[in-house]
């Protein structure tokens, strides 16, 4: 893999760009974590087209032209088949998976309607994930069997289950709780459609109730629920309800960078 960006296409340099990711390209484990880290802090997380009913297209070209030309985020089906797609023209060798989100599930097991990534970089294999709105760990995790990882004030591990494969754990509240399982069944591009279109249609679906967006920041997170926006600092949570469009826009590029079209 050469770390040479003259040499990479314009299309991945501009992504390099669109993420503020100026560290090595050599193929190793830690250029990986500088890039899902970085895509974590400037890709947000958002459903806002569903919302809108304007169909979602998991198409290559339509995903750069949202993300990195529109600078808009996306959810799991989007966020991580356009970072799958950096990766592997970054020489990573990368396998989609379906998983099955556990965390705030009223009635598990839940349905497989979220998108993964296998990375094999340097010493071994990693999971990647830019496309959950929650807390979720911002670095890859090493797809060792109950090792730990501390990240910041998080602590994350892979447990294994005997039905539904790789287990992602995190410690809350001094016991560790699910989060999302994953068996390992390469997956296709279009194998993704039929849930995306579950996702974005569906009566019952998470997707389709109200606004959700979410970013890393330097000072913690920012996200939307419903119409109220909340900053998350050190020093706390600031909540605000914008009172007309112009101010709602205007909130959504101030803490999203989203320009809605």
């Amino acid at each position: 893999m050469t770390d040479n960006r003259d040499s990479l296409k314009p299309e991945v340099r501009a992504y390099l760009d669109r993420i503020d990711y100026n560290g090595p390209l050599d193929g190793g484990a830690e250029a990986l974590a500088g890039l899902q880290e970085c895509h974590l802090h400037t890709v947000p997380y958002e459903n806002l087209d569903i919302l809108q009913r304007t169909p979602l297209s998991l198409e290559t070209g339509s995903l750069y032209d949202k993300i990195v030309v529109r600078r808009r985020g996306g959810y799991c089906f989007e966020l991580n088949a356009l970072f799958g797609w950096l990766l592997r023209e970054l020489g990573y060798t990368v396998t989609d998976y379906f998983a099955r989100f556990w965390r705030d599930e009223p009635n598990p097991p839940p349905k497989r309607r979220h998108h993964v990534l296998k990375v094999e970089a340097g010493d071994g294999s990693y999971l990647c994930d830019v496309g959950v709105g929650g807390i979720v760990p911002r670095r890859p995790i090493r797809m060792v069997e109950r090792l730990e990882h501390a990240q910041g004030d998080e602590l994350y591990r892979l447990e294994r289950d005997s039905y539904f494969g790789w287990m992602l754990c995190e410690r809350k509240h001094g016991q560790w709780c699910r989060l999302y399982s994953f068996t390992e069944e390469p997956q296709l591009p279009y194998d993704y459609v039929m849930a995306s279109y579950w996702c974005e249609n569906a009566p019952d679906s998470i997707f389709t109730r109200g606004a959700m967006a979410a970013i890393r920041t330097k000072e913690g997170r920012n996200t939307i629920a419903g119409e109220e926006f909340r900053i998350f600092t050190a020093e706390g949570v600031r909540a605000f309800t914008p009172q007309t469009k112009e101010e709602y826009d205007e909130a959504l590029k101030t803490y999203f960078g989203i320009v809605l079209d």
